[in-house]
């Protein structure tokens, strides 16, 4: 009997243990299983496909993968309507849906035993009060950085850079042969956030985030070398930056438009949907010129979470234990090309190979974005620097006005 349809098995009898002083099968239990990733739907309505075809009819888990899953998420919770199951990313987001209360401690699952401690970590700090109580648990961890075409750049004879002035050099020498280095997909505004979160991590004070939200420094005062690199990289992208779409510029630079691509993990199932042969790799962008601070953004991507208040919580805990068998979080993390929180996966897959000693070395930084409070709408000022970049507007005026933009838009959301 294959390991998965056994955890399945184990958690139907658990089940009908429960059941058992009302008849098990007599009534359908079906649960809301709510996931803010498009990218991984796929996957998790086949681990849901495979749950619900071993745990019987009495039994359903339906999954709910809605467009703009933040804003009907945040919607749903004025409304006190909390999904059963939650997978969602270790943001701002989880941090306000965890403070309001609705959710349910996991203390005591025994899956908690098989995490990692740094990424149960993760999950702490973002936390309200930073609270060590295990409202959610990791179920995916990703890397964010440098995606890159491997055989274009070995038809240059490029080597991956590993400081910011080896990194303007390989820019120069794909330039220089007529390329495009960079694809963007700023019509999709949360795409400006990733060049943001690889660079803000090498190159932003120690202790930035918790000195920002208690008002002991800003964004003027500290970001001017950031948010001039960032400036920089825009400037070396394909023609219609602000127009590009995510799925369309993934399937350009899946068939060769350009050479790199600042993203994460999540895209390159996107790549390889769109090009089988491209030959992909990522390496952390190298935003100083000491490479022992050019760190991997690395952080939780994925957190399953259960409302306190489901009518079922023995199927939530059934499915919970079936979704973090080693079995089946190796099936998602080979699908989404993932890194996995639980001890003994391990993504192996060439594709990421770039950044796989990093990360078991360590040598990570969480998302920058992760830590600022839930209504500050960074994309939107990122979105606002890159189109002045766009309308012609002159690098020390728009650097400034971006600044300002970032602290007065900060203190605006920053209520405690």
């Amino acid at each position: 009997m294959k390991k998965n349809r056994a955890a399945g098995l184990l958690a139907v009898s658990v089940l009908c243990g429960v059941f058992a002083l009302t008849g098990c099968g007599q009534s359908k239990k079906e649960v809301e299983f709510f996931s803010s990733k498009p990218e991984n739907a796929q996957i998790l309505q086949q681990l849901v496909d495979e749950f619900n075809e071993t745990s019987g009819q009495e039994i359903k888990v339906v999954l709910n993968t809605p467009a703009d899953a933040g804003t009907v998420l945040k919607t749903r919770m004025a409304k006190n309507d909390i999904p059963d199951i939650i997978a969602y990313g270790g943001d701002n987001t989880y941090t306000e849906l965890q403070s309001a209360g609705v959710l349910r401690d996991l203390t005591g699952a025994p899956y908690l035993d098989t995490i990692q401690d740094a990424y149960m970590e993760m999950v702490y700090d973002v936390q309200k009060d930073r609270e060590r109580v295990p409202y959610a648990v990791p179920y995916a961890t990703n890397a964010s950085g440098v995606l890159y075409n491997v055989d274009k750049f070995n038809e240059l004879g490029l080597t991956v850079p590993k400081t910011w002035d080896e990194f303007m050099d390989v820019i120069k020498k794909i330039e220089d042969a007529g390329g495009t280095p960079f694809e963007f997909t700023f019509k999709d505004a949360w795409t400006l956030n990733c060049p943001w979160n690889s660079i803000a991590p090498d190159l932003a004070p120690e202790g930035f985030t918790d000195a920002r939200l208690q008002d002991q420094t800003t964004f003027a005062e500290t970001h001017q070398e950031i948010a001039e690199k960032y400036l920089e990289l825009i400037k070396h992208g394909q023609t219609d930056i602000m127009g590009t779409t995510y799925d369309d510029g993934n399937k350009a630079f899946a068939n060769g438009d350009a050479y790199m691509m600042i993203n994460g993990n999540w895209a390159i199932s996107q790549f390889t949907t769109a090009n089988p042969d491209m030959h992909v790799d990522i390496f952390a962008l190298p935003a100083s010129n000491d490479s022992t601070v050019n760190y991997v953004t690395s952080g939780v991507d994925v957190l399953l979470c259960a409302s306190a208040g489901s009518k079922y919580p023995e199927v939530v805990d059934a499915f919970l234990t079936f979704m973090m068998d080693k079995e089946n979080n190796q099936k998602y993390i080979d699908d989404q090309f993932a890194f996995s929180p639980i001890e003994g996966v391990i993504q192996k897959d060439e594709k990421v190979s770039g950044v796989m000693q990093d990360i078991a070395d360590g040598k990570v930084a969480n998302f920058p974005d992760h830590y600022y409070p839930s209504g500050f709408n960074l994309s939107a000022v990122l979105s606002e620097y890159a189109a002045n970049y766009v309308s012609g507007m002159d690098d020390a005026s728009n650097i400034s006005a971006f600044l300002d933009n970032l602290d007065t838009k900060y203190d605006s959301a920053n209520i405690q």
